[in-house]
């Protein structure tokens, strides 16, 4: 049994995205090894109320440390303004704070943030380190952002991603991270793109997952569309209304009765979302709904037909819940949700313009509307994806996998890692 050293800066068992992903790594770590999780003081009152509601054995491997940075040095963070700047100077000064501790560890493991230019300093306590998952979004193509949501989205993903060039290029943190790490865990495939010197080391893995469901072939009335996510311009929502109403309205209007599109979630961009709905003619098959907890949340994934995601991500805890419910995925062809699912699952749609990326997302609609022989397919196909691919349980054979080559790798030499990949 190897000690394992994982900073979770975003670590919370009742939360999805990044908190729920650093929870659940941290648990699959704990299955065959000790772990210290290193997280945030504010994660602590959640943390220790879970598991006073949840005792069992699967938590007596690990050992949860609670750090941050003295008042004086964060009183500027409030929420998420400031969370990148405040991250980075978080893992800057955690070596110090390990090194007070006395911990002793195998491996050090940085699990997240979830991104590919704020380097680690894990490196600095000399024991093998292991990076990630990292991820990386690309630029969302500048046809996606303007004219629906204004110069200000464009400008702002233009500015994000000026940022990170200027981290990939001249951060030599971030170069010391790519350099010392003795594995690097990518979420999707572009990441050897970015660091194409250090692609002997990289190997893939999503870091989306869910958890495994009772699941049974079952009757779904209707024709709902089902799709979740923050309403921003990144989840692409605007895709999702304009090919959901081009699929509406192809339809005999009698048929038109029966179709739903649901859409959980919320975020600033809701307003202007619903002005769009209206502006289509679908607000009578449009259900808007916030945030609900999971247990609601299954009732939706389990009356639905399809799930329709056109995110620019390179991620999408979603579409892992999506697949475990057995539901056929329509999602862009990118880096993200387009490299998790296969054309026996799902819909991918190129990237080419928004008018054509819209009639293909309508298209899949249209051939698994009323289709029950391709959509039983579909749906068999997406839980067996969910089930190789994406259940948690699926995860620490591989952590064991990486933690034994890192351990066992001599310096400067070269490491085989196409057992370890994904897919």
């Amino acid at each position: 049994m190897k000690t394992i050293l994982a900073t979770t800066y975003a670590l919370n068992p009742y939360k999805g995205s990044e908190d729920g992903m650093g929870w659940n790594f941290v648990r699959q770590m704990a299955k065959n090894n000790r772990v210290y999780a290193v997280t945030r003081k504010n994660n602590r009152e959640h943390i220790e109320k879970y598991l006073l509601e949840h005792p069992g054995p699967a938590y007596h491997n690990i050992s949860f440390l609670y750090y941050d940075l003295p008042y004086w040095m964060r009183f500027w963070k409030k929420g998420s303004r400031g969370a990148m700047l405040y991250f980075y100077l978080w893992q800057f000064f955690l070596p110090a704070f390990i090194g007070l501790k006395g911990i002793k560890f195998d491996i050090s493991h940085n699990v997240n943030f979830h991104n590919d230019w704020t380097p680690s300093f894990l490196w600095v306590l000399g024991k093998p380190m292991v990076w990630g998952p990292i991820g990386h979004h690309p630029k969302i193509p500048a046809g996606y952002l303007d004219p629906f949501y204004g110069k200000k989205a464009l400008w702002k993903d233009l500015a994000t991603w000026s940022l990170k060039q200027v981290f990939w290029k001249l951060d030599p943190f971030l170069k010391l991270t790519l350099k010392n790490a003795r594995h690097i865990w990518a979420m999707n495939s572009s990441v050897k793109e970015i660091f194409p010197k250090y692609a002997g080391k990289i190997s893939l893995m999503p870091s989306v997952a869910s958890e495994h469901v009772t699941w049974t072939d079952r009757p779904r009335e209707g024709f709902h569309v089902l799709s979740i996510g923050r309403l921003v311009a990144l989840k692409g929502f605007d895709l999702t209304l304009k090919a959901f109403a081009r699929f509406y309205f192809d339809l005999p209007i009698e048929n038109r009765k029966n179709v739903m599109l649901h859409i959980i979630g919320d975020g600033p961009e809701r307003e202007r979302l619903w002005d769009l709905a209206q502006k289509l003619g679908v607000t009578k098959a449009v259900i808007f709904k916030k945030w609900m907890d999971r247990s609601q949340l299954t009732e939706y994934y389990a009356r639905s037909k399809a799930f329709l995601f056109p995110s620019h991500e390179g991620a999408g805890m979603v579409v892992a819940e999506a697949m475990s419910h057995g539901l056929p995925v329509l999602c862009l062809d990118n880096y993200g949700p387009g490299e998790f699912i296969t054309n026996e699952c799902g819909f991918k749609a190129p990237v080419s313009n928004p008018e054509a990326t819209v009639c293909d997302l309508a298209k899949g609609l249209n051939q698994l509307y009323g289709n029950e022989t391709l959509f039983d397919r579909m749906s068999k196909a997406a839980r067996k994806r969910f089930d190789d691919k994406f259940d948690w349980n699926t995860r620490s054979p591989r952590l064991d996998l990486v933690y034994n080559k890192v351990c066992q790798k001599n310096i400067g030499a070269e490491m085989d890692y196409t057992l370890i990949n994904h897919a």
